[in-house]
């Protein structure tokens, strides 16, 4: 079964930046033909959406990240990104890529593949 890796997190001062991706273990995957999402949970607290993008590059944000990250597809790599700008000490999490493998995204869809995520540690 095609696995999403995660990768690109790291430990940063509030106001830094950090690029994640997430590739999938078969290439045969090509990713942006399929709605993409990436995810963060926070010690205690349930995982919630970031950001979402379509086959058709169509992007969606939650509102506290709106106007810091960008979700996008690397189509040279066949990896989603998502680039994180002014981080914040609330931004810290394990972030998760997920997908349902279908071309767009519902609102408020349950997605039912997600990788092992990737770290993101932010000091004040």
């Amino acid at each position: 079964q095609v696995q999403l890796v995660e990768s690109g997190g790291d430990s940063v001062q509030a106001g830094g930046s950090l690029r994640l991706s997430c590739v999938a273990s078969d290439s045969g995957y090509i990713l942006n033909r399929y709605c993409m999402a990436w995810f963060r949970q926070a010690p205690g607290k349930e995982r919630e959406a970031v950001a979402t993008i379509d086959k058709e590059a169509s992007t969606r944000y939650a509102g506290a990240v709106k106007g810091r990250f960008t979700v996008s597809y690397d189509n040279a790599n066949n990896s989603l990104d998502l680039q994180m700008n002014n981080l914040k000490p609330e931004d810290t999490g394990m972030y998760y890529c997920a997908t349902n493998w279908a071309p767009y995204c519902e609102v408020n869809a349950a997605y039912h593949y997600f990788g092992q995520g990737t770290q993101v540690t932010v000091s004040p």
